[in-house]
Formats: structure tokens, sequence, C-alpha cells
């Protein structure tokens, strides 16, 4: 039997209706999709300055607790302006504290006074006593450097004509006015001693608590000196005790006003103690303990925790430092006092900034700082104390542009440790 012949083009029909049904669906290609627009350059980052401010106190010594209460004010002003990351000239400055020990020894602190400029700062704050700060303003002067002193109160600091000093709180012709005339009026005083620790602070105050005295009608029937490192005063209150005097004035600090405080009690004398703010102090009540009650001081400015502005930095300063001591809130009102010319000049070289120190209305933690043609602070106020069951109680305020905001007299301070 002979094989049916397929014709060929059968053959390939079939072949290619085979080759359909096995092949796949050819999908449509996608679009290509559109390239990303470019991403823009992010903005160069601005440059940074190290801005070096200067700090001076003593930092050893018996008063070394009242140096490093300053620094430490000034130290939390430094942070706190970094925190706010200010542009000045187009950077964005970094404020560095550079801190130095003056000893309180006026020979010494001439010589940290000259590290400082050779150190490139831009200004200073400080220092802490009459006695170092008035030599060392001739340096800062020759310098062009900008100087303000948180509690230096002789006059003779902003009288030597320089345009580079400055003081945030009254000086001592202010002070003594009103401790002379207090302690006459309002403690009955018709004879008082005056005692000085022969230092450019305590000596000077005294003398003007003596002119004030006398003005209100009081006899000066001892004046006696000391040093600031004494720490034995009986043979000068032996002599005093024989004059019978009604009050006893100090013109120093705290270290030499506890043990004298002390002495006074052992040796039975019955006159009222006053001192001034060197003296006015926790450190006062902690060295003289019992001996303190009743105790009449001033400071030369309003009560910290009774300022608007002063509660925080009360909250801020102890949180990070402890205790305050007396100065530390001038010290941080000293840096921001810079702080603030160094931004309105828009400059941080001192030859720049400096004109606009002298210009400042700055509502600080201490008040509203302004400074007059001398580089004293106007309407420089003064609170005056009594010490009460180991508390400073404010009594009254006088002077400054916020004395209203002042504790009402008598009235007990919120926190002891706020005091100036």
């Amino acid at each position: 039997m002979k094989h049916a012949h397929i014709p060929g083009v059968l053959v390939a029909l079939a072949a290619s209706v085979a080759m359909i049904g096995c092949g796949k669906k050819e999908e449509p290609k996608a679009a290509a999709p559109a390239p990303a627009p470019a991403a823009a350059p992010a903005p160069a980052p601005k440059p940074e300055i190290v801005v070096k401010i200067g700090h001076v106190a003593p930092l050893t010594g018996p008063i070394a607790h009242l140096g490093k209460d300053n620094e430490n004010g000034a130290r939390l002003a430094v942070d706190d302006a970094n925190a706010k990351k200010l542009e000045i000239d187009g950077k964005i400055v970094k404020f560095e504290l550079l801190g130095e020990d003056d000893q309180a020894d006026p020979k010494t602190g001439t010589v940290v006074a000259q590290k400082l400029v050779d150190a490139k700062v831009a200004g200073v704050v400080g220092h802490l006593n009459s006695g170092t700060t008035i030599p060392a303003s001739a340096i800062y002067n020759q310098a062009g450097l900008p100087q303000i002193s948180p509690s230096a109160t002789n006059p003779k600091y902003t009288q030597q004509g320089f345009n580079t000093t400055f003081r945030v709180m009254a000086n001592d012709i202010q002070q003594g006015s009103v401790v002379g005339t207090y302690a006459v009026k309002d403690m009955g005083a018709k004879k008082v001693a005056i005692i000085d620790d022969r230092t450019a602070y305590g000596q000077g105050l005294a003398d003007e608590v003596e002119k004030a005295a006398k003005a209100a009608g009081a006899t000066i029937v001892a004046r006696e000196f000391t040093t600031d490192k004494a720490t034995d005063f009986k043979a000068i209150l032996t002599k005093i005790k024989a004059k019978n005097p009604d009050v006893i004035f100090l013109g120093g600090m705290d270290a030499v006003g506890g043990p004298m405080l002390k002495q006074i009690k052992e040796l039975g004398i019955k006159a009222k103690f006053t001192t001034g703010d060197g003296g006015c102090s926790p450190e006062l009540i902690k060295l003289a303990g019992a001996a303190s009650e009743g105790v009449i001081c001033t400071q030369a400015g309003l009560p910290v925790d009774k300022l608007p502005n002063g509660q925080k930095f009360v909250e801020d300063f102890t949180k990070k430092y402890g205790q305050i001591q007396i100065y530390s809130p001038y010290s941080y009102d000293a840096v921001m006092v810079l702080v603030d010319a160094m931004k309105r000049a828009n400059s941080v070289d001192p030859v720049k900034y400096l004109p606009e120190v002298g210009k400042t209305a700055y509502d600080g933690v201490t008040g509203k700082v302004e400074f007059d043609e001398k580089g004293d602070i106007k309407n420089g106020a003064i609170t005056v104390f009594v010490i009460q069951e180991g508390k400073l109680v404010t009594l009254k305020s006088e002077g400054g542009t916020a004395a209203a905001a002042a504790a009402p007299a008598a009235a007990p301070a919120a926190a002891p440790e706020a005091k100036k």
C-alpha cells in the first residue's frame, strides 16, 4: 500500500500554526522614566569664630568662694550666649571664657591682666577686688580692651579717664552714703567706730561711711584698721570697747567679718555691727554663726530674686553651681553687656564694639544696665539687709530703675543664697 503524499504547502502551514500556538504574546515596552531633576546644592555652613572673654578673680585664698562665685556667673552667661548660636558679621560665634586667679593681690592682678591681653581676649569681666581692678585697668586700657567689673566699688576705678572701664553696680560713694546715714537715722548711732582692712575696697568704703555718718550728726569715736588676711582682732576691739560706740562698721570682706563678730561677742561688746557688700553674704553667717544675728549689711544692688529676670538666674545658677554668694549675677550681666555690644556693633573687634559698650541699655538679671560718662552704672541701687535666724532679710532698697521690684521693708527674701 502506498502512503498518501501531503503537499508541501500544507506542511508549511501546519508548522506555521504550531509556532503561533507555542509562542508568547510580546508586551509593549514601558516608556523610560523621566530623569529626576538635579537636587539643589546644600547651602554652605556659615563659618564659625571663637571669641575669648577674660575673667579675673581670686580663686585661691580666704575669699576664693567669692571669686569662684563671680567666675561661675560669667560661665553661665557664656553658656547661655552660646546656646543662642549668635551670628555676628556673618559668622556663628562661640564664646570661650578664660578664667584667671589674681589671688586678690595687686601685683598678681597686673600679671594675669597682661596674660589675657597676650591671649587676645575681646574683653574682660573683673576683677573682683578694687585693689586688683584699678592697677589692671591701666593694662586693659593700653590694649584698648573693654573691662567691666562686677564687684569693684572704689570710685577711683572709673575716675581715671579711661574709656575702657565700666562697672555694673553702685560704687562706694553711693553705698557709703546709705550705710553711714542708715547707721545714724535708723540704727540710732550717736557714736560710731570704724574698722577697715586697708584694701582699696575696705578703706574706700569706710571713708565714705565716715563722711556720711558725720554729715548725719554722729561722732566717729575710733578709726582702726587691720588686714584682709587677719584673724585676730582682739587688740583693736578692746580699744574700741573702751570708747563705748553705738555702732561698729567694718570695711572688709566676709572672711574678716566672720571671725571679728565672734570676738566682739566674746569680749562682751554691746555695739551693733554693720558692714558693706563684701561681708553681706551667706559665708559671713557660716563663719560667725550665732554672732551674726542682728547684723546690718548692705549690697550695691537690688535683691536678684525680686527682679523680673532674677528668678530664672537663681534657678539656673543654683542647679548648676549651688549656692549664690554675692556677685555672680553681676558677672553674668557683665558678660551679657559685652555680648550685646558686639551684636549692636556687628563686630567682635574691641576697636569697633567698644564705643557701643558706653551706649548700653540692657535689661539684665540685676536690672537695667546703663552707664554714665565715666562708666559707672546709672541709678545704682543699694539694698539694706538684716541677718535674722541665719538668713539675709531685706529691710529697704534705695535707687535703681527697678527699685519698685524690691521686697517690701522687713520682708524675708525668698532665697537667702540669691542675694546680690
